[in-house]
């Protein structure tokens, strides 16, 4: 299946599947939200049992396409997991997984503005899988994983690189800023794409090709990096994990490249959809 949401950032969500013709069917009926207190592996065998034809069209007109999912209790990011991409950075392939965190401010919708306050000086982007947890995993193995998850999104881990690398902490700070996590434009179930492994992906900036990757040249795969963080914390329904990203993100140009105001980012994934944005001034200083 494929899952997906719309409504005002703030106000109630029309809930969606996506049926074989493209149609939206709202299934409000059946359940008010996909979110972390709804989704579950009982929710999404319920909405599989569905005929799809049977659940009335669903009325988006003049309505934004929200994240999939309701904003998540936990982001959590894997650093450096694309081996092309820690070349690109000039640092060595990390023995483990790389974790760190975004602020669940960041989640919005994909074709939400990418907001650049005047502090920022080195705005830029990274095309990622996302992982949506959909049942709770605390010390489970890799065979056990994928029954832990719910399916898989496009995200943009869209970064403020002078705050992430070049002041003092963690990098949680160049990752924070809100709507530095579109995410979408649908959730797809885990039996939508047949090797996560094998997955396409490209990221444009003003219509040039700045990414072109594929998920086969990750260094900790899916089933790796579920398991390795459920050793150290419970993931939780709905749980956003962003696995990494590919070659061409503008810190590892030379010169370096850095998102201004204007900018459009077009993203996708095979089987996940696209996404698009616009950069926009915030007065937010």
């Amino acid at each position: 299946m494929k899952l997906s949401r719309y409504g005002d950032r703030y106000g109630r969500k029309i809930p969606c599947i996506i049926d074989s013709d493209g149609t939206l069917r709202d299934v409000s009926s059946v359940v008010e939200d996909f979110g972390p207190r709804t989704l579950s592996p009982e929710l999404l065998a319920q909405l599989a049992a569905l005929d799809p034809k049977s659940l009335p069209a669903a009325d988006i007109e003049g309505k934004r396409l929200a994240p999939p999912v309701a904003q998540p209790f936990n982001i959590w990011c894997v650093g450096l997991n694309y081996s092309d991409h820690a070349a690109e950075a000039g640092l060595p392939v990390p023995d483990e997984p790389i974790l760190f965190n975004k602020s669940t401010v960041t989640y919005c919708g994909p074709n939400d503005d990418i907001l650049k306050s005047p502090r920022m000086t080195k705005l830029d982007w990274e095309v990622e899988l996302g992982i949506v947890i959909g049942k709770p995993a605390l010390n489970i193995t890799k065979a056990e994983a994928m029954d832990h998850i719910a399916g898989f999104v496009l995200v943009n881990d869209v970064s403020e690189r002078a705050w992430q690398m070049e002041r003092s902490g963690q990098w949680v700070k160049g990752k924070s800023f809100p709507n530095f996590c579109p995410t979408g434009p649908f959730l797809a179930t885990k039996d939508e794409i047949a090797d996560v492994q094998k997955l396409g992906m490209w990221l444009d900036v003003n219509g040039q090709r700045m990414q072109t990757g594929n998920t086969g040249t990750m260094i900790f795969d899916v089933a790796t990096i579920v398991s390795y963080m459920s050793e150290f914390t419970r993931l939780e329904p709905g749980d956003l994990i962003c696995t990494g990203t590919p070659p061409g993100v503008g810190a590892g140009m030379n010169p370096q490249v850095w998102l201004n105001e204007g900018d459009t980012v077009r993203l996708g994934i095979d089987g996940l959809g696209e996404q698009s944005q616009t950069v926009v001034a915030t007065g937010a200083a």
